[in-house]
This record gives C-alpha cells, sequence and structure tokens, in this order.
C-alpha cells in the first residue's frame, strides 16, 4: 500500500531574521548565488510505521533521539490537526537533510519545521487531496517556532514559508505582509562556525529601553519600510541600523565590531547581525564588492576551534522570493 503513495520532499532557505531595523517583526529569505542549497529538506515517504532519520552535513549537531528532534514535533503536531479535522493519518517515514548549522543566526530550526510541515501537507495533497491553508501553516509554524525559543515571533518562519521580504503586522489572521525587497542587492553572509542560542542571545537584552530608544527604533522602522516601497534603495538602508539588540550581543560575537568597522569604512549600504548571531550579514549592489567582502571575511571572520577545524563559511546570495517549494 505505501508504495503507490508518492514521495514529497521540500526545501525551506535561510533567512535574516530582524536585518537589524526590525526585531522580531522583519525578516529576509535569502539564497547563495552559486546554486548552493542553504536551509534544510525534509522528505515524507508513506511507510509502516512513524519513523525519522537524520543526515547531512550538520546532523550531528541534533539531538541523538529522533523524539528529541523538532521536525518529529512537527508530525505530531500535523498529526494533531488531522485529528480535528477529522482526517485519516498516514505513517510516515520523515527524512531531514540538515544543511543548516544550529544556533548560526539563518533561522536554523525555522528551516526544519518550515520543510517538515510544508512537506507533510504537500505529501497530503499529493495523496489524499487535503492540505491546510497557508494561514493555518503558518500559525502551526509559528507554534512550534516558539517551542524552541520560548517566545512566539514569526521573523524567521514567515520569511523561510513565503519567500522575500516579511513584516510582521499585529493581526493575528493576517501576520505577516510581504515588503518590495531590493533585488539587485548582494547580502554577504558569514557564519563564524560558532554556535550561539537564541534563548542566550534574548537573555542578553535589557527587560526595558529608555524613551528615545523606542522613539528612534519606530522611526526607523517606519523610514525601513516607507522607502520598501518606494523603491528607495540608499533611504532603505541607510536606517538598517539595530538598536535594539546588537548593542547588547555583539560581545558574543569575537571579531564583529572590527568587522563592522571594515566593511562599512568599504562602502557597504549595512552592516548587521543576522538574527541573534553569530552570523553577520552586509549588503552592497556591487558584485564586484560582494567577491571582496566575502574574501576578507573569510579571512578575518571565521573562527577556527579548538580542534583547528573551521566548520564557518561565507555566501554571497540575494534574496529568495520563493520560500519554502518542493523539489
Amino acid at each position: 500500500m505505501s508504495e503507490s503513495k508518492q514521495k514529497v520532499s521540500v526545501f525551506a532557505p535561510a533567512s535574516i531574521g530582524n536585518v537589524s531595523v526590525g526585531f522580531d517583526v522583519l525578516g529576509l529569505a535569502v539564497k547563495p548565488i552559486d546554486g548552493t542549497l542553504l536551509g534544510d529538506v525534509v522528505s515524507v515517504a508513506a511507510s509502516e510505521s512513524n519513523s525519522l532519520i537524520v543526515q547531512g552535513e550538520f546532523a550531528k549537531k541534533l539531538p541523538g533521539e529522533p523524539t528529541d528532534n523538532i521536525v518529529w514535533h512537527c508530525l505530531q503536531l500535523f498529526n494533531q490537526a488531522l485529528v480535528e479535522m477529522n482526517q485519516a493519518i498516514d505513517t510516515v517515514t520523515l527524512t531531514l537533510e540538515k544543511k543548516m548549522p544550529v544556533g548560526s543566526g539563518l533561522g536554523s530550526s525555522a528551516c526544519s519545521v518550515v520543510a517538515a510541515l510544508e512537506a507533510l501537507n504537500c505529501y497530503y495533497q499529493t495523496n489524499h487531496q487535503f492540505g491546510f491553508d497557508k494561514e493555518k501553516m503558518l500559525f502551526m509554524m509559528g507554534q512550534m517556532e516558539a517551542k524552541i525559543s520560548g517566545s512566539l515571533h514569526y521573523d524567521n518562519v514567515a520569511p523561510c514559508y513565503f519567500g522575500g521580504m516579511q513584516l510582521m503586522v499585529p493581526d493575528s489572521n493576517i501576520i505577516t505582509r510581504t515588503l518590495p525587497s531590493f533585488d539587485d542587492c548582494y547580502f554577504v553572509m558569514a557564519y563564524p562556525g560558532i554556535e550561539v542560542s537564541t534563548k542566550a542571545a534574548r537573555d542578553v537584552l535589557p527587560e526595558r529601553y529608555s524613551r528615545s530608544d523606542v522613539i528612534t527604533f519606530g522611526q526607523n522602522l517606519a523610514t525601513f519600510v516607507d522607502a520598501c516601497h518606494r523603491h528607495d534603495k540608499q533611504q532603505a538602508f541607510s536606517v538598517v541600523t539595530d538598536i535594539v539588540a546588537q548593542p547588547y550581543r555583539k560581545h558574543l560575537l569575537p571579531g564583529f565590531e572590527n568587522a563592522c568597522d571594515y566593511l562599512s569604512s568599504q562602502g557597504c549600504l549595512a552592516v548587521g547581525i543576522s538574527g541573534s548571531g553569530p552570523t553577520l550579514f552586509c549588503v552592497t549592489d556591487d558584485k564586484e564588492k560582494a567577491q571582496s567582502f566575502a574574501l576578507w571575511l573569510e579571512e578575518h571572520y571565521l573562527q577556527t576551534l579548538s580542534s583547528g577545524i573551521c566548520e564557518g563559511f561565507v555566501h554571497i546570495c540575494q534574496a529568495d522570493i520563493q520560500g519554502a517549494c518542493q523539489i
């Protein structure tokens, strides 16, 4: 019986959470220009019993027990939603190909969550002509992300799922709006090879902010959104400044301040921390500059571990407007 049902695989891309100017409310999906799959792939196939296979370059960083893996929890949540809709449940094997480092600031957990839930939805659409709508899917993705980080925020799962630049809105039915993105810009992403947990990065933030910081944050975000709609690149990136998190997190990232100073002096449109770090991103609309920045970051930002191995990488990316997709 299981052989007659079609296997489904979904890729979910990396993302820049916050994009500096929009703490917890802004995110951008990105893809390397060389065609590298920077993200996670989850496959779903019918089987005699539920199981999870974990493989890929960064699989060793995940819990050893399948039942401790977020993809397994995605299956449980999805099946619960099927029960609530009086839908029959298949037993399946999920295969996670972990292409994203854990605790990288690139939306690693979001990639697994989005790929898993979308793969399950596509599997049921293909084999049972039943699927949940995008609003329900995004809501479930947010539930899973909150389980990992301890707070509900969609700035990684929304761009990972929908693609492009996503702005979170205070409407539980809509959740996110797509902003115009600057498709001629290059986002150089440098993951140094060390891990920073989202929870730890959130714990260093202050409980309260000054009135002036709140005003500046609101003004910068409003200006950025306006500039995106007017396609005013210079104005948009002139306000990509993080006053909420970066001042308190930069000490967690060796070499970050030095890299910021250098890249800014070389004419970057913006430099910041991707999500909660330690990945650094810088923006330019000049491909040659992007290549030069990538080489500099490889030499000066990547970290060699005590084992003598460097697990970091640098990718030149552009906005991924597609988001999660079947492959």
